[in-house]
Formats: structure tokens, C-alpha cells, sequence
């Protein structure tokens, strides 16, 4: 494993866990020798992750649109960055540079972005490994939401299982083979 692509907020969120996690994430993809590839903004833990990630010596791969760029969001200091012309490109991208994919706290386009890479696992357009960091139970209304959809038949349950949660950092990195201990 060479890379991880993470999803999460361009906001900070309300909480110290969040943006403490953020950080121990960045470190344990660098302790690991692992590039980290996300949406390419300097805001919110996005830019938490990368900052901790580039402190700690190691590598990020940002993917940003055109449009965003425009918007002075971008993060300047990245060990590469790519520029997109749309939200379309950008996960395409973020997707073939990635061998696994996590999500951390974030709002709807953290959600959306999750979802799109689940599904496409689902759907078996990929076979790499998809977490979720379910940082001070953040993720749990989505996934009672999850479970009540397969329960109420919308969505196999060996499905649901392909979703790795976690509340711990390596123990994530473990149960979606990263990591061993």
C-alpha cells in the first residue's frame, strides 16, 4: 500500500477530536511510509492532515478544480497538486491515485465523496479497502441510517460490510489491512 485517500471537512468542526485526529492520521500514514492523497484545500481538516503529514516529512497529493483554485483555498506547499476543471475529475483522479480510501469528519461533500467510492466498491469497480474514522462517534446517526437500510432491504449486508469504522486510528488502518500488528 503507497497511498490513502482521505475525505474530510474544509471545516474544522466544533470539537478538539476532530482536528486532533485529523493530525494522528497524517502521522500514522507517515510512520507508515504511506502518501497521502485528499482534495488539495488548505481549510478545515483538510488542511489539518496535510499540514501534519508535510510537518512529519512525508508526502501529499492534493486534487483541486480549477474553480477552487480561483477561490484562494488551495494548499501552496504540497509534494505535488493536481489541477482539474471539475468535482468530476477531481474524484476520478483521487480514486486512481489512491490503493484505499477513508473518510474522517466532514459535511455533504465529505458524504458525497464516501458514498461515490462505497458504492463503486459495491458495485465492484474497485476492490480497495474503504474506512470510515468515527471520530467521537461522528458517523454513528449515518450508520444506524446504513443498518436500517439493509434492514429495511435496500442495501445487502454484505455490503455494509465492505465499510470498515473505526474509532482509533491503527486500529482502522488494521482492520482495512494497512497495518498489521
Amino acid at each position: 500500500m503507497s497511498s490513502v485517500c482521505v475525505y474530510c471537512g474544509s471545516a474544522i468542526g466544533c470539537r478538539d477530536e476532530y482536528q486532533q485526529a485529523a493530525r494522528a492520521f497524517g502521522l500514522a500514514l507517515v510512520r507508515l511510509g504511506i502518501t497521502l492523497v485528499y482534495g488539495g484545500s488548505q481549510l478545515g481538516l483538510m488542511g489539518e492532515i496535510a499540514d501534519a503529514v508535510l510537518q512529519a516529512g512525508g508526502h501529499v497529493i492534493g486534487v483541486i478544480p480549477q474553480l477552487l483554485i480561483e477561490k484562494n483555498i488551495c494548499h501552496r506547499s504540497l509534494t505535488k497538486l493536481y489541477i482539474v476543471e471539475n468535482m468530476h475529475e477531481r474524484k476520478r483522479m483521487m480514486a486512481d491515485l489512491s490503493d484505499a480510501f477513508v473518510a474522517l469528519p466532514g459535511g455533504t461533500g465529505t458524504f458525497e465523496e464516501l458514498f461515490e467510492i462505497y458504492t463503486w466498491a459495491q458495485l465492484g469497480y474497485h476492490k480497495k479497502p474503504v474506512g470510515l474514522l468515527n471520530v467521537a462517534g461522528y458517523y454513528n446517526p449515518l450508520l444506524e441510517m446504513l443498518y436500517y437500510s439493509g434492514n429495511e432491504g435496500f442495501v445487502r449486508h454484505e455490503h455494509i460490510k465492505l465499510l470498515q469504522v473505526k474509532e482509533d486510528v491503527d486500529e482502522l488502518l488494521d482492520s482495512m489491512k494497512i497495518i498489521s500488528n
